[in-house]
């Protein structure tokens, strides 16, 4: 069976859940984290940088959820096909994962990160610069959901895996301006779909440790 190394609150973990989900794959849970060590020891045989998620499949470590997604797509097919045939709307679902990641996702986690910082080590340019980007990035995808249902198209795929946990927290750590109308319906899609929402409410129990403040229910 396969095995996920990983935590339930972590954006990119649940990222790589919500393809698990999609397809309804059988796997095994390898929670990292001080009570279990021989799980965090695992992870490191397979993967000595230590980030997570990280699958192990048949002896083989797969790392970086944008791949675990494409490993599961090849190697473990299911009805929900998350990366599309046709090379173009491929690339475009490739595109948009990377938009997510990159313009979404690290601008957020700086800001948790800086929160988690002592006073005297803080970075309040760093973290005007952060929010500044979520700002830019906010408005360019309110333009580009403007008619669409899902990030590259009208089938869910690895974009929208990407965007539901990275808008999700983007959201409690730098708000969405009001004015965003389409990112919000976006946003709440993504909270319907049941892949995701299976994850939230598996992370549910940790989000008393979010750095940022009070927590919203969604």
């Amino acid at each position: 069976m396969l095995q996920f190394f990983g935590h339930p609150f972590s954006s990119y973990c649940q990222k790589a859940l919500i393809a698990l989900y999609e397809n309804d794959i059988a796997f095994t849970f390898r929670m990292i984290a001080p009570d279990h060590p021989d799980n965090g020891a695992r992870l490191a045989e397979l993967w000595p940088i230590g980030k997570f998620p990280v699958l192990g499949d048949q002896g083989r470590a797969v790392f970086e959820a944008s791949i675990i997604v494409e490993h599961l797509q090849i190697h473990h097919p299911g009805p929900v096909r998350l990366i599309p045939d046709d090379p173009d709307a491929a690339l475009e679902v490739r595109l948009l994962d990377r938009f997510f990641d990159n313009h979404v996702a690290t601008p957020q986690q700086k800001l948790v990160v800086d929160a988690l910082r002592p006073e005297g080590r803080k970075d309040p340019t760093g973290v005007a610069d952060a929010r500044a980007a979520l700002d830019k990035a906010y408005a360019w995808l309110d333009a580009h959901m403007a008619g669409r249902t899902w990030a590259a198209g009208a089938a869910f795929s690895l974009a929208d895996c990407a965007a539901a946990p990275h808008l999700f927290y983007a959201h409690w750590s730098h708000p969405v301006a009001p004015a965003y109308a389409h990112v919000h319906a976006y946003r709440a899609r993504l909270l319907e779909r049941p892949s995701f929402a299976r994850a939230v409410e598996e992370a549910r129990p940790w989000r008393q440790y979010f750095p940022l403040g009070g927590t919203p229910d969604a």
